[in-house]
C-alpha cells in the first residue's frame, strides 16, 4: 500500500476505523468518509500515528451528492484513488417481520445497500480516472444465510453480495477488482447501539453468535481490517468477485 490512497466509508468507528488504520500501517494515505466527523477525526489521529496523511469528509452514503463529493475531494487532495473499503452500515432492530418497523427497514436498505451501490458508482469513476484499483465491500455472514429477526438486515447484506459480484464482472477487464468480506460477530459500536435500542433481542443474538461460531468467540475489528487491506493489495491481484466469510467458521457450521 506504500504511497497509495484509500477511501473508507464508515471510517469513524468499528470495522471502518480498523480498516483505515490498517491501510495507514501498510503505507497508504486515507480518506475517512462518515457522518460522524468527530469519530472520523479520532481515526485520523490514529492514521497520523502511522506517519500517513488523513482527510475526514462528512459523508452520508445514502445521499448521492454526498458520496460524489467525497470522491471528488479525495481526487482533489491526493490526485488518485487506489483502494476503497465500504464499511458504512447500521444494524437496525431484531424483530419478526410482522412486527418490523417499516421506517427502520427503509433506513437499513438506504444505508447498507444503496449506500454501497452509490459508493461503488463514484469510486469506480474515480479509479478509472487514475488507473484502476480495488474495492472491498463489507457485507455480513447474514449476506450468505438468514436468521430470525434479521429479515431487513439480511436483505440489505444479501444485496451487497449480489452487487459485488455484478460490479466485479463489469470492471474485470478495466483494472478494478471488487470483492466483499462477510464478517461474523464482531465487537463494534454498532453492536452497542443495537443493544441500547433492543437489549433483549441483542442479548439473544449475542448468545446465538457464541453458539454458532465454531471458534467460540467474537471477532475484533482489526481482524476485518487486515482482511480488507490484503484484498486491496497486490497479493490479491487475481481475486475479484469473491465473497469471503471472515466469521470464525459460522457459514461452514
Amino acid at each position: 500500500m506504500s504511497d497509495r490512497v484509500a477511501l473508507v466509508t464508515g471510517g469513524a468507528s468499528g470495522i471502518g476505523r480498523a480498516a483505515a488504520v490498517a491501510f495507514a500501517a501498510d503505507g497508504a494515505d486515507v480518506v475517512i468518509a462518515d457522518v460522524d466527523v468527530g469519530g472520523g477525526e479520532k481515526t485520523a489521529e490514529l492514521v497520523a500515528g502511522h506517519g500517513r496523511e488523513a482527510l475526514v469528509v462528512n459523508t452520508d452514503v445514502a445521499d448521492s451528492a454526498s458520496v460524489e463529493a467525497a470522491v471528488a475531494q479525495t481526487l482533489e487532495r491526493f490526485g488518485r484513488l487506489d483502494s476503497a473499503a465500504n464499511a458504512a452500515g447500521i444494524q437496525g432492530v431484531f424483530n419478526d417481520i410482522d412486527a418490523y418497523p417499516e421506517d427502520v427497514y427503509a433506513k437499513l436498505v438506504a444505508v447498507n445497500m444503496t449506500g454501497v451501490w452509490l459508493s461503488m458508482k463514484y469510486e469506480a469513476r474515480g479509479m478509472l480516472e487514475t488507473g484502476g484499483g480495488a474495492i472491498v465491500n463489507v457485507a455480513s455472514n447474514f449476506g450468505l444465510v438468514g436468521g430470525p429477526g434479521h429479515s431487513a438486515y439480511a436483505a440489505s447484506k444479501h444485496g451487497v453480495v449480489g452487487m459485488t459480484k455484478s460490479v466485479a464482472l463489469e470492471y474485470a477487464q478495466r483494472g478494478i477488482r471488487v470483492n466483499a468480506i462477510c464478517p461474523g460477530g464482531t465487537v463494534t459500536p454498532m453492536f452497542d447501539k443495537a443493544a441500547a435500542i433492543d437489549p433483549e433481542g441483542t442479548a439473544k443474538m449475542s448468545e446465538s453468535v457464541l453458539a454458532d461460531h465454531p471458534m467460540g468467540r467474537w471477532a475484533q475489528p482489526e481482524e476485518m481490517g487486515a482482511a480488507i487491506v490484503w484484498m486491496c493489495s497486490d497479493g490479491a491481484s487475481y481475486l475479484s468477485g469473491a465473497i469471503v466469510p471472515v466469521d470464525g467458521g459460522f457459514v461452514a457450521h
